[in-house]
């Protein structure tokens, strides 16, 4: 049982995400490593998956080199995140048992008799995109028999969760964007004749790259254990890691960004307080529409309000908010950082 004050913990997570200042520099390696990108197209400052890499390469990253990848379907979209095309193996795993294995509980039963009822739709878009493909959702039909049913977001949104639940089973994959519209097409056209494992060693291998791209978790049974000074329960660490030393940088992230996405982790490891307010009304938002959480070292010191504004050539920086006060080596560092991302989208940076 490893012993880490949040001080060990905190450099682990970092140094796992490569955000310290020995940046990499091949895109694909960087995607590899954190085995997914979240696919968020909001672009109030730049799309999300481009905000991860630039916080990673630098403005060395060109957004056409990502968008070529996808092109060449060396990284595809699954599920909402961009990941490397050989890692489908570990999720075509799961795909061959859906809709689950044992006893399947109520809700996998329930999603099983929905696709069922609802064969003919389902049987159309493969024909369609087996003849036309791809497709974008809005050229394909929408014959559904028996509506979805939810809480009320997804209600009568038949045909995207059909699709979705026909990623699931390995039938169609996201090849692409038409606008703000996914491209289907067929899996068989898209996924390598890789050998797909057994469900427990895709699983197995699944967390073990978790933990490899993340540093420190608290589930699963990849890594070693650990204690976090003054943080209940038992975590998983990456061994690797634990010596490495952590040579300190500013990063400013995407709200989307790995490191912050598990916020109760956020909480506990880092001791940050941080949420998305782009659907908040404009009065009960305290740090801004998309705030970037920034990153000095092995802690979160603040967010940066900011906006692109493309027409303008700006980039406008609404306000730094300090969640620690910053001394003059911090404080350079991040304004370092909001002019290499203002250079990098090609905007002038406006300060408040």
């Amino acid at each position: 049982m490893h012993e880490l004050t949040r001080d060990d913990a905190r450099r682990v997570a970092v140094r796992a995400q490569l955000l310290d200042a020995r940046r990499p520099s091949d895109l694909l390696e960087v995607v590899r490593h954190l085995t997914a990108l979240q696919a968020e197209p909001t672009n109030a400052v730049a799309p999300s998956a481009d905000l991860v890499l630039w916080s990673r390469l630098g403005s060395t990253y060109d957004p056409a080199d990502l968008r070529a990848a996808l092109d060449e379907q060396v990284l595809v979209e699954h599920q909402g995140f961009v990941r490397p095309v050989e890692d489908l193996a570990l999720f075509r795993a799961e795909m061959a048992v859906w809709p689950g294995t044992g006893e399947l509980k109520d809700w996998e039963v329930w999603r099983a008799g929905w696709v069922e009822a609802n064969d003919g739709c389902r049987r159309e878009v493969l024909e369609l995109l087996r003849t036309d493909g791809p497709l974008p959702t809005s050229a394909l039909p929408d014959t559904c028999e028996v509506p979805w049913r939810s809480s009320g977001w997804n209600d009568n949104r038949n045909l995207p969760r059909l699709l979705n639940l026909m990623v699931e089973r390995g039938e169609v994959v996201t090849v692409g964007r038409q606008g703000r519209e996914p491209l289907w097409d067929l899996a068989e056209r898209v996924y390598p004749d890789d050998r797909v494992p057994d469900l427990e060693e895709a699983r197995r291998i699944r967390a073990e790259r978790e933990l490899q791209a993340l540093g420190i978790v608290r589930r699963g049974d990849a890594g070693e254990p650990a204690k976090v000074d003054g943080v209940r329960g038992t975590w998983r660490v990456e061994p690797s890691l634990l010596d490495a030393q952590l040579t300190a940088r500013a990063a400013l992230l995407s709200p989307f960004d790995r490191l912050v996405f598990d916020r109760k982790r956020l909480a506990d490891l880092f001791g940050f307080e941080y949420q998305l307010e782009m659907y908040k009304p404009v009065e009960k938002r305290r740090w801004g529409y998309y705030a970037l959480p920034v990153l000095y070292g092995d802690r979160f010191v603040g967010k940066v309000d900011a906006t692109a504004d493309r027409a303008e050539g700006e980039l406008i920086v609404h306000a730094l908010h300090e969640d620690e006060p910053l001394d003059d080596t911090a404080r350079d560092a991040v304004l370092a950082e909001v002019d290499d991302l203002a250079a990098w989208l090609g905007l002038e940076p406006v300060l408040p």
